[in-house]
């Protein structure tokens, strides 16, 4: 499937909500797509039709599972379909030391520095210091600048980080 990808300026509808990646995270999603539409989907339907010949339905477990795995895989088939319907890739842009989607931010916290990258929501893995632009820390982020200090409400109390440099 290919992806539609939105114009910088498109505006998300109610029903629409834009999903931001990288051309990585594009790839991966549609390499994901792909091997659940031509390999997975295909298989399971192999697997029901084999339980089928068992006999019983009622009583057969490898009917029952194929069918659970074929639901898991339709869903997530229909929200990849989703997904890359309403893309808009992150550009890497010069961005003049302003944080961005797609910006990696050193911050200053406790005499420590920390290096994050803002990335969308499908794509965000915070063990790998890729933070969502939705999550507290991304969205006090986005829109700030070197040497501004943010905000960021925590179970513990306000946290105040300082914007080292931004890539």
């Amino acid at each position: 499937m290919k992806a539609k990808v939105l114009k910088k300026h498109a505006v998300a509808t109610k029903d629409v909500k834009i999903v931001y990646l990288t051309a990585a995270g594009l790839k991966s999603l549609q390499e994901e797509y792909d091997i659940l539409v031509s390999d997975k989907r295909p298989s399971v339907a192999t697997r029901i039709q084999k339980a089928r010949e068992y006999g019983d339905l009622s009583e057969n477990a490898e009917y029952a599972e194929a069918k659970d795995e074929q639901s898991f895989i339709e869903g997530r088939i229909l929200e990849l379909d989703q997904i890359l319907q309403n893309i808009q890739i992150i550009q890497q842009s010069d961005d003049n030391g302003i944080v961005q989607i797609g910006s990696t931010v050193t911050i200053h916290l406790n005499g420590k520095d920390d290096k994050f990258t803002i990335v969308g929501a499908q794509e965000a893995n915070p063990r790998e210091k890729r933070i969502s632009h939705e999550s507290p820390l991304g969205k006090a982020l986005l829109g700030q600048k070197i040497g501004s200090t943010v905000q960021v409400e925590a179970p513990i109390g306000m946290i105040a980080y300082k914007i080292v440099s931004v890539q």
